[in-house]
């Protein structure tokens, strides 16, 4: 019988392994949450220098531009020396000078040579190159000047252009670059660890719970302490936990279940091999009393070897269906025609009751376990002779039709049968063990293991279609070989069981 291990016998397996730091879930959140505030970080800091840098020449314009303001009423529009002094030590600027009606005039001329400066129009700048300006600033030489060119804000002109050095620039730029990026380190870390904190309550901590459950579950099933606490959470979270306790509920129903019929399946098997052995020595004397000639006895015996041989296949398909696997099939190329044969007479298949008939080429062949695919066909085929003797207006004669189909790698083996169908009733729990009996008195292994066979080899079987006409079953087999290279082809005669023809040693 079926070797089953109760829950407190399953062996406990290793303590579960602990994800050590940084493979856990929560130090990989807390490392991706941190990654992704520092990415966020880094993306505030190029606009922000580019706004703090702009913003810091339009101030220098705007002073060189007042300044100009100043001069309007001298004819040269030249602003004094003293004028020019406050002007380069409060705005830095070496030259100011603007343009109206398409002349450029100079307002503050510079006081000693200067080198070329690079120039940043503020009138119009494209995303780029106003991004970029700052990390220019900061990598330019030293000494460096810088042209600013802008609109003017007090005054009618074309643009107002002012020349200064960029060093004071790219001073002020490296010290508002330390404190944006404290604020900036500050703020993320400070809102990193609140989406951290966050997800590692409402996320990862559940995650971790239910894993938990899940390992001391499968170390010990009947430990109260291994059930999962269902929250009342409605989220995905909620439903995890709400089907991980149904699981494990039916998983305890299961094993329970499989326990008790473990020790059932024990004792089945030793009173089965018990009755075995009552039988036969019953057998035994059945034979002795049809040898004593008593017509009374005479009369008896039938009765008692049907009874007898019921008991006898009823307790030998009890022990084939309780073995705890079918052994894997030896497949090999098998000729079809004399397997049929062989089952056909161990079936009780007879010329003058229900007989077989096939147009099977003698050569054709099938993939198959030879010992399993007798199995198959036999309980096929006493099935179908059972069903048709069973049939009150038949006189126990029937026929049991076989044919060979080919297609998609598959051998499809069709068996149709005169007898009275398989009942409405027993049709849904055909192939099922013990309830799938269509005689009274039948146990409905022999379906279930014929099923059984088939799938291991790759194929299946399956009721095509049943009535009052007969029932017909498909046996499909994964392969299609080449026929026997060398055979006398048989013709099968309607109504006679069809004989395996000799074939030359190969």
């Amino acid at each position: 019988m079926t070797e089953t291990v109760s829950p407190t016998e399953i062996p406990t397996p290793p303590a579960a392994r602990r994800f050590p730091w940084p493979r856990g879930l929560s130090a990989r959140l807390l490392l991706f949450t941190a990654f992704v505030v520092t990415v966020a970080g880094l993306m505030i800091l190029p606009p922000t220098l580019a706004a703090y840098e702009e913003q810091w020449l339009l101030d220098r314009v705007r002073a060189g531009e007042l300044a100009s303001t100043i001069a309007e009423n001298d004819p040269d529009l030249r602003v004094s020396d003293s004028v020019a002094g406050q002007l380069f030590d409060q705005a830095g600027a070496v030259t100011v000078a603007v343009q109206v009606d398409g002349a450029r005039r100079l307002v503050l001329p510079p006081k000693v040579p200067m080198q070329t400066p690079y120039l940043v129009d503020l009138r119009r700048q494209n995303p780029g190159s106003w991004l970029a300006a700052p990390f220019f600033t900061l990598t330019s030489p030293p000494g460096s000047m810088v042209r600013v060119m802008a609109e003017p804000r007090f005054r009618k002109a074309e643009f107002v252009e002012v020349v200064l050095p960029d060093a004071p620039l790219k001073a002020q730029l490296i010290a508002y670059f330390w404190r944006l990026a404290g604020v900036t380190i500050f703020v993320a870390g400070l809102a990193g660890f609140f989406v951290y904190l966050f997800l590692n309550i409402f996320l990862v901590r559940p995650m971790q719970r239910i894993t938990r459950a899940m390992e001391q579950f499968r170390a010990d099933p009947a430990d109260p302490e291994a059930r999962i606490v269902v929250s009342k959470r409605r989220d995905e979270i909620g439903r995890a936990e709400l089907e991980l306790d149904r699981m494990q509920t039916d998983l305890l129903t299961a094993l329970a279940s499989k326990a008790r019929l473990a020790a059932l399946g024990e004792a089945v098997a030793k009173i089965n091999h018990d009755l075995r052995n009552m039988l036969t020595s019953a057998q035994m004397a059945s034979d002795r009393l049809a040898a004593l000639g008593d017509p009374k006895v005479a009369q008896a015996l039938p009765r008692l070897e049907r009874a007898l041989d019921r008991a006898i296949t009823l307790a030998t398909d009890v022990m084939t269906y309780g073995k705890s696997k079918e052994p894997a099939p030896v497949v090999r190329p098998t000729p079809l025609r004399a397997a049929l044969d062989s089952a056909a007479e161990d079936s009780g298949l007879a010329p003058g009751g229900v007989a077989l008939e096939t147009v099977i080429d003698p050569r054709e062949q099938v993939l198959a376990d030879p010992d399993q695919l007798h199995r198959i066909l036999t309980n096929l085929l006493r099935n179908a002779r059972e069903a048709i003797e069973g049939a009150p207006d038949r006189g126990r004669k029937g026929r049991v039709f076989v044919e060979l189909h080919r297609g998609d790698g598959i051998s499809i083996l069709r068996l149709s049968d005169d007898g009275p169908g398989v009942p409405q009733r027993a049709q849904a729990n055909l192939f099922q063990p013990f309830v799938g009996s269509v005689r009274r008195g039948g146990t409905g292994l022999g379906l279930a293991i014929a099923r059984e066979l088939a799938q291991g080899h790759g194929g299946d079987l399956v009721l095509v279609e049943t009535g009052p006409g007969g029932s017909v079953f498909d046996l499909s087999l994964a392969g299609v070989p080449e026929p026997v290279a060398e055979a006398a082809a048989v013709v099968a005669v309607p109504g006679e069981v069809s004989r395996p023809t000799p074939q030359a040693p190969s």
